[in-house]
């Protein structure tokens, strides 16, 4: 399989690749070409780099559990897994970088990622603000930019408990304000310096405080038309259960279904988020432990015999 393959990819405790003598050093000495992923908990040069960690060590470690939490609440990892996908991503990108080059050098390469790595790099912008100012990110709304140039990201409930989000730049903060007829409220209660929120804790509290109070007067249906027409950006916000019946979740075909023979019917799964023009992904189940043992060590040249001894002797 080596010598043929284009990748080879990993992701077992460290040091057990070495010990059963398929680490990156063996394998590229049969096959020179051969782009080989490592993936693991904290990164190959981490002081813990020998233990063992899932997508919860990489939530902790990364500093996400901070962005998505809600000030006086306990920082928590969340439930969905963002360091196992997004290192999945990156990964994937990161192979077909090193795969290009070896098309190109005849050579390819060992890549090593991290969930740790994985989910402090998902943290981007707002990484990036928190180590130049050397202050906490604004959480429970994402207060972003400079104290002269602020804008916003936030979640708000409507008159009937309903969630929705937007999200202003810098140039339209005051305009949506106006469109909103929130504009002289907040500036009779010396409010509208959005920007004050970089300077007081207090004042970043009432801004906001004052902003779920007013947004609570009425439907979110009427809220996202009044900043979609003033060309702002706002929608609902789902539940997950809703967020798979979303037309514009389903219209895309972000969920699909698959047929699951043990089942006896079809369940629900993702979809593909990938949109090619020519070659249109197709979604199938993952297939079961050796199902496809019998097509993979004939097509390697194993006889049907050959391939029935493995079966008896438990090879396969």
């Amino acid at each position: 399989l080596i010598k043929d393959a284009d990748v080879f990819g990993q992701n077992f405790r460290p040091g057990v690749a070495e010990k059963l003598n398929f680490d990156y050093e063996t394998l590229s000495k049969i096959n020179p070409k051969i782009v080989y992923a490592s993936v693991s908990a904290y990164g190959p040069d981490a002081p813990d780099g020998h233990l063992p960690g899932t997508d919860a060590v990489g939530q902790a470690l990364s500093g996400i559990a901070e962005a998505y939490s809600i000030p006086g609440n306990n920082l928590r990892t969340g439930v969905a897994s963002v360091a196992d996908e997004s290192c999945a991503i990156l990964t994937f990108g990161g192979i077909l970088a090193a795969y290009i080059n070896a098309q190109k050098t005849g050579k390819g390469q060992k890549l090593e990622t991290s969930l740790v790595g994985s989910a402090f790099r998902l943290l981007g912008w707002t990484m990036t603000t928190a180590m130049w100012s050397n202050r906490p990110p604004i959480t429970g709304a994402r207060i972003n930019g400079t104290r002269e140039r602020p804008g916003i990201a936030a979640c708000f409930n409507d008159i009937n408990g309903k969630p929705f989000a937007l999200q202003l730049d810098p140039d339209d903060w005051q305009q949506a304000m106006k469109a909103l007829n929130f504009f002289d409220i907040l500036r009779e209660n010396g409010l509208i310096d959005l920007g004050l929120a970089f300077e007081s804790e207090i004042k970043k509290t009432e801004i906001l405080d004052k902003l779920a109070e007013l947004f609570s007067t009425d439907t979110r249906d009427n809220w996202i038309s009044v900043l979609r027409k003033a060309d702002m950006i706002s929608t609902h916000v789902n539940t997950m259960l809703e967020a798979s019946n979303d037309p514009n979740i389903k219209e895309n075909n972000y969920v699909t279904e698959v047929w699951y023979p043990e089942l006896n019917k079809n369940m629900k799964v993702h979809g593909t988020p990938w949109k090619f023009s020519k070659t249109p992904a197709n979604i199938k189940r993952a297939p079961k432990l050796g199902e496809h043992n019998t097509e993979i060590l004939s097509g390697l040249g194993y006889t049907k015999e050959e391939i029935e001894s493995f079966k008896d002797e438990k090879v396969i």
